[in-house]
C-alpha cells in the first residue's frame, strides 16, 4: 500500500520493499488495463518505491511518479534515478501540464477524502485521459479490522475505530463520485483476493506494524505486543495455513475516462 498522505505511519521503505513487494507485484495486472504506449504522459499516483513507474517507462510512456511519503520517494530515486519522483499531496497536487494517464495502485485506501483526490485527478488529465486504479474495495481486511478493534478494546481503547486509517468504498459509491466529477466509468470490479503475506510465522505481524501503526501511536511497546498476539490468536482458524499468514483482501479496479 503506497501514502500519498501525510500521517502517523513512520514508513520504513526499505522494510516496505523487502517484505511487502507483493503490494505493486499484484500491481503489474493493472499494467494491463493502463496499457502504457511509446510517448503517452502518465502519473503514478502514490508511487511508493517506483517498481510499477519503472514498468511504465520501460513501455516508452513519459511517466512521474508522486507520493505523500518522502521515504517512499527517498528510495524510488535511488532505485530508479533515471525517472522524476515527487513528494505530493493527492488531494491537492497539480501538474504543470494535464497528462494523458493517471494510474494508482494501493493507494486511494488511504484517503478518505475521495472528492477532493478525485477533483485534482479530473484537473491534471487532459479530456478523454484514462484513470486507472486498483485499491481495497468494500470488507477488505474485514477481519484483520475486527480483530484489531476487539484487542484494542481489551487493553482500554476507547471506541478504536477512530484511529482506522484506512478507506474501503464500494463499488457503486466510488463510481458515483468519479461520475460527479465529470468521468464515465468504462470499467469496474470489486474481487476477494486472499494475499500470501511474507516471512511466515511472522508475517501478520509485521503487516500490522507496517501498515496499522496508526492504531498504535499512543500505546507502549509492550501493549503493542500483547495487542497482536491477540489479534494472531484471534486470526489464526482463519487466515493462518502451512506456517504461513493471508491477509483477506478485497480489492476494487476501476477504470474511468475523463468527459468533462
Amino acid at each position: 500500500m503506497n501514502k500519498t498522505l501525510t500521517s502517523n505511519n513512520n514508513w520504513n521503505s526499505s522494510l516496505y520493499q523487502e517484505k511487502h513487494n507483493f503490494v505493486w507485484k499484484y500491481g503489474e495486472n493493472l499494467l494491463e488495463i493502463l496499457n502504457p504506449q511509446p510517448k503517452e504522459t502518465i502519473l503514478d499516483l502514490g508511487c511508493g518505491t517506483g517498481q510499477l513507474t519503472a514498468k511504465i517507462a520501460e513501455c516508452g510512456a513519459e511517466v512521474i511518479g508522486i507520493d505523500g511519503a518522502s521515504e517512499m520517494i527517498e528510495k524510488a530515486k535511488d532505485n530508479y534515478p533515471q525517472l522524476e519522483f515527487k513528494v505530493a499531496d493527492a488531494r491537492n497536487f497539480e501538474l504543470s501540464q494535464p497528462v494523458d494517464a493517471i494510474f494508482s495502485n494501493a493507494t486511494l485506501h488511504w484517503i478518505s477524502e475521495a472528492d477532493e483526490v478525485i477533483n485534482s485527478i479530473n484537473k491534471s488529465l487532459k479530456t478523454g485521459g484514462k484513470f486507472i486504479s486498483e485499491f481495497g474495495g468494500k470488507g477488505n481486511i474485514e477481519s484483520i479490522v475486527k480483530a484489531l478493534y476487539r484487542a484494542l478494546e481489551k487493553i482500554g481503547v476507547n471506541n478504536p475505530s477512530k484511529l482506522n486509517p484506512w478507506y474501503f468504498p464500494s463499488i457503486g459509491e466510488y463510481s458515483s463520485k468519479l461520475e460527479n466529477h465529470g468521468f464515465e466509468v468504462v470499467y469496474s470490479n470489486l474481487f476477494y483476493r486472499p494475499t500470501l503475506l511474507q516471512d511466515k510465522d511472522n508475517g501478520l505481524a509485521n503487516w500490522i506494524k507496517m501498515f496499522g501503526s496508526n492504531f498504535f501511536t499512543e500505546l507502549l511497546e509492550s501493549e503493542i505486543d500483547l495487542v497482536i498476539q491477540d489479534v494472531e490468536k484471534q486470526l489464526k482458524p482463519k487466515l493462518y495455513q502451512d506456517r504461513n499468514w493471508f491477509a483477506d483482501y478485497r480489492r476494487i479496479q476501476i477504470k474511468a475516462i475523463k468527459r468533462e
